[in-house]
């Protein structure tokens, strides 16, 4: 509920600011660079006839690249180190762990305020990318497999300008992502991680 409160009140925000004067110019290219924290959120979904998942939450590098296709409105592409998550299954405790990078694609409005703080919002399309999936404890031994997830993406944030040049950004994301989970094969559940993104970065345009 907090989760859903930070972005609705950041969204709000972007939306009472007035607009003034251009924030991003046709042809402008940002590149930032900065960490985003995944976490799923707490009902993970289960196991067929079994017990409920919670998938943990996790810390890694990003970058992101964005370009302006029209004054204030750019296209931008987000990226990340392998994100690494624990899979617990109630009553087994930890049962696997997984990788996955989910690369976002997103168009984004930045509203003109004339002043430091510039807001921004965004939706896109995202694809997820599980790896290195293990089985642990309760069924080591076993293949795990997580299928790969297509979904949409919401964003909103704020830059902090700190010369003509580079800003400071604080966001946070809304990705769906489920996933098909296979036991030796046999399909045994879905994990619905949907998570928040939470994330801090330096921006640099030119």
């Amino acid at each position: 509920m907090k989760k859903t409160s930070v972005l609705a009140a950041t969204v709000a925000l972007a939306l009472a600011l007035p607009s003034l004067a251009s924030a991003q110019d046709a042809g402008t290219m940002t590149l930032g660079l900065g960490l985003g924290s995944v976490m799923p959120k707490s009902d993970n979904g289960g196991l067929y006839g079994g017990p409920d998942l919670d998938v943990g939450d996790n810390v890694r590098p990003t970058i992101t690249f964005e370009y302006f296709i029209r004054d204030n409105l750019g296209i931008e592409v987000l990226g990340a180190w392998p994100f690494k998550h624990d899979i617990k299954a109630d009553g087994l405790g930890k049962v696997g762990t997984t990788q996955h990078l989910p690369p976002v694609i997103s168009l984004q409005y930045h509203f003109d305020t004339g002043a430091t703080l510039t807001p921004f919002i965004g939706a896109g399309i995202n694809y997820t990318a599980f790896f290195d999936e293990t089985s642990k404890g309760a069924i080591a031994g076993a293949d795990l497999d997580l299928s790969d997830s297509w979904g949409v993406a919401l964003h909103a944030g704020l830059d902090y300008k700190i010369s003509d040049r580079a800003a400071l950004r604080t966001d946070v994301r809304w990705i769906d992502i489920d996933s098909n989970v296979k036991i030796d094969g046999v399909k045994s559940g879905k994990a619905e991680i949907d998570p928040w993104v939470f994330g801090v970065s330096y921006v640099m345009s030119f």
